[in-house]
């Protein structure tokens, strides 16, 4: 692995923030992109469904929900407008049934969300990250990856990684990157060298959240502790998944899609307090902050 960031004048920081992706008269459904959501099992179902809902709050036009015959059903119930994609088998049915549920090869993936670590799970995530859609990888799609225990072959499409610091660590070791990633002094030069290591652009969440492709980085500055709840990491990863679906580069969409997910939770703050957050306010408070912002 090629070493970053061992200085901070190695990294270029942008500081301005991206413009949102335009709203034209004209658009229709296709215009808007579509995300599926991979993820789910018996004791998650909410979680893809949280996704599914604020990749729908960001403005994508259409989401599917992949998942299992177990799953489905109820994840439809929790977010009926979107649509469902029925996942079975090994990791070639998987990747044939998100073939046939996009058979142009331009939906999103957002991959993990309450996916679980049954055996065959890493098989399955690799499988999907050597295909050419975009992904955004959090959760058990993290820890899958982890497992495997090497960086995803090059090459691959644009790839988004959202770890907190838990999920960093499981993926840094066999990578033999030491640089902690709860330190504000060395967060940055630890999601830069996960982001070479696996091409990707990293989201390392925390107060201050790092965003880095390992040559240009951003810090975030919005969020409180309101956000930490459940789900929370499942409404962002729905949020820029849908920011790519509508055209934005991983980077920018990364960035962007941090400062509205903080902003969601500052503005819910200032009405309701640091406390009582569901993830479901959250993505329902989307709307508002895209109109803010724009």
């Amino acid at each position: 692995m090629r070493e970053v960031g061992r200085d901070m004048s190695e990294l270029t920081t942008i500081e301005k923030l991206p413009d949102p992706p335009k709203r034209p008269d004209e658009g229709h459904k296709g215009t808007f992109g579509t995300v599926i959501v991979v993820g789910g099992h018996a004791t998650m179902i909410g979680a893809p469904a949280l996704c599914a809902r604020a990749a729908l709050r960001s403005g994508s036009g259409l989401v599917k929900i992949a998942t299992t015959g177990d799953v489905l059903p109820y994840a439809l119930t929790i977010e009926p407008c979107a649509t469902g994609v029925l996942l079975s088998g090994d990791a070639e049915g998987w990747r044939h049934g998100i073939d046939a549920a996009d058979p142009d090869g331009k939906a999103v993936l957002a991959v993990g969300p309450g996916m679980g670590l049954a055996d065959g799970g890493g098989q399955k995530v690799m499988s999907l990250l050597r295909g050419s859609r975009p992904i955004v990888l959090d959760a058990d799609g993290l820890n899958l990856l982890a497992r495997i225990g090497r960086p995803r072959p090059r090459g691959g499409a644009e790839l988004v990684m959202t770890p907190h610091p838990g999920e960093f660590q499981r993926l840094a070791k066999p990578l033999g990157i030491t640089d902690c990633p709860t330190d504000p002094a060395s967060r940055p030069q630890a999601a830069a060298k996960l982001a070479v290591a696996h091409h990707a652009v990293v989201l390392l969440k925390g107060q201050h959240t790092v965003i880095t492709d390992g040559q240009q980085l951003t810090l975030n500055q919005t969020g409180n502790p309101a956000l930490a709840t459940a789900g929370s990491g499942d409404v962002l990863t729905g949020l820029i998944a849908s920011l790519i679906g509508q055209g934005m580069p991983a980077f920018d969409a990364a960035v962007l899609g941090a400062h509205l997910h903080g902003l969601a939770g500052d503005n819910w703050a200032k009405h309701h307090g640091r406390s009582g957050l569901r993830a479901s306010d959250l993505a329902d408070a989307l709307p508002g902050v895209f109109q803010e912002f724009g």
